[in-house]
């Protein structure tokens, strides 16, 4: 499936049109099973069909006009229910208004086609969902693979070739790790980039919004629509631009699709210093030895739920996530919120105008019957799974997930580029450029 821009060009000459781009997108929605929780095709369909008109009019609303994306169902869509994937909020009363990012790209005319599967209340890196289902990695031909979460609905969305966005969020890596699980690329935003207003929270302070895509030119697109500006982006050369490289304990195919990536980058004159970030490195050991600060967040979120007879309703690890803050310390709380300051701030000195290179995920997606099986390897595999996105997230740092390459079996891998708190401009322009020199 091309990407979203390609498929405007083709609104735009008329060799397709937003209706049967629609048409194409529900037929495709029904044959995957467990990615949509629920489906909006009377909505979609009214959209489509305006959209349709104004090209042929030639007054398209936006570049988009007319691409049908879908929504993780944490964002609130009109006349839907806002399920965050979980059971007991089944029969919740429906959203009277959309969101204000839902409502955004709609005036943009892109079309709502539905929302999407997730780990319940986006509390996993996996995207196991016991209630609605976990749609499969499309590319799992040996055997079902976890899709990555907590956006699992979103990521499959688009890489199954359904709609090519889909919104998500991301509180621990719930953007990056779907994606780089699927082979797209996956755009988590400064926490405050986008309105977090009419979307079904987790924690507070690390919880922010971004596109899953499959381009870069997408993703600034969405960005640039939900800022109100028109203007369109064109790669840069990388001559003189600056990354720093810190490499991490990961797979084998993971580390050398890496390096072959950063040798694409200085083939075209990129300044790749591989050396240790310590903010990055220092923010590692916190989580490590301190805990997680969205488990404080999370709970304090969901004690009245917890403490209710609906928790009985709740995926049972899930549960247990959540009830293991309970007795957390608040000097443990204070620690981690002090250290968050203090390392933000050393990781702009850090850097120095530089952006940050990493794995993704330290592993490709693993498979989905033992994850289901195992409590123990669930927990262990979640943790492995998060811990390299963990502290981008705790340091709120904007990051782009590029896909690098796959492994033996097809998988995918993905490298990350990272950058300070607020400059996710900067951040966009550099990964339109590296995406644009790379060949996997």
């Amino acid at each position: 499936m091309s990407d979203a821009t390609s498929m405007a060009e083709d609104f735009a000459s008329g060799r397709n049109d937003p209706v049967q781009a629609l048409e194409q997108a529900l037929d495709k929605a029904s044959q995957v099973p467990s990615v949509f929780i629920s489906l909006t095709p009377e909505r979609a369909r009214r959209e489509a069909e305006a959209a349709a008109a104004r090209w042929r009019a030639g007054q398209p609303l936006s570049v988009f006009d007319g691409v049908p994306l879908a929504w993780k169902d944490l964002f609130d869509v009109a006349g839907s229910i806002t399920t965050a994937g979980a059971a007991y909020r089944r029969h919740a009363p429906v959203a009277l208004l959309d969101a204000p990012t839902v409502g955004l790209l709609c005036r943009a005319g892109m079309v709502s086609v539905g929302k999407t599967n997730l780990s319940e209340l986006a509390y996993s890196g996996l995207g196991l969902n016991p209630h609605f289902g976990t749609p499969h990695n499309p590319h799992g031909t040996d055997q079902p693979r976890i899709p990555g979460g907590s956006s699992s609905g979103s990521a499959v969305a688009v890489a199954a070739g359904i709609v090519p966005i889909a919104m998500g969020t991301d509180t621990a890596g719930s953007i990056r790790i779907p994606s780089a699980f699927n082979g797209l690329v996956g755009y988590r935003g400064s926490s405050r980039r986008y309105s977090r207003d009419g979307v079904f929270p987790l924690a507070h302070s690390l919880d922010s919004l971004g596109p899953i895509s499959r381009s870069v030119r997408d993703a600034l697109a969405v960005d640039n629509l939900l800022h109100g500006r028109s203007h369109t982006h064109v790669a840069r050369s990388l001559k003189g631009q600056r990354f720093v490289l810190a490499q991490q304990d990961v797979e084998p195919a993971v580390r050398n699709n890496l390096l072959r990536a950063v040798e694409q980058l200085k083939a075209h004159g990129a300044l790749v210093e591989e050396r240790e970030c310590p903010a990055f490195q220092a923010t590692l050991e916190l989580i490590k030895h301190h805990g997680w600060l969205g488990a404080f967040e999370a709970f304090a979120l969901h004690q009245a739920l917890l403490d209710s007879p609906e928790a009985d309703q709740l995926d049972p690890r899930v549960r247990r996530r959540l009830e293991a803050a309970r007795s957390l310390p608040a000097s443990q709380l204070i620690h981690l919120t002090d250290a968050r300051r203090r390392l933000q701030q050393q990781l702009i000195e850090d850097l120095d105008g530089a952006v940050l290179i990493t794995p993704t995920v330290a592993h490709v997606a693993p498979a989905l019957a033992a994850l289901e099986a195992d409590d123990d390897l669930f927990v262990t595999t979640n943790l492995a799974t998060l811990r390299l996105t963990m502290p981008g997230s705790l340091l709120d740092m904007p990051g782009v997930t590029l896909p690098s390459g796959r492994d033996a079996q097809g998988l995918p891998t993905g490298l990350l580029l990272s950058a300070p708190t607020g400059e996710d401009a900067r951040l966009l322009r550099a990964a339109l450029s590296v995406e644009s020199v790379m060949t996997i």
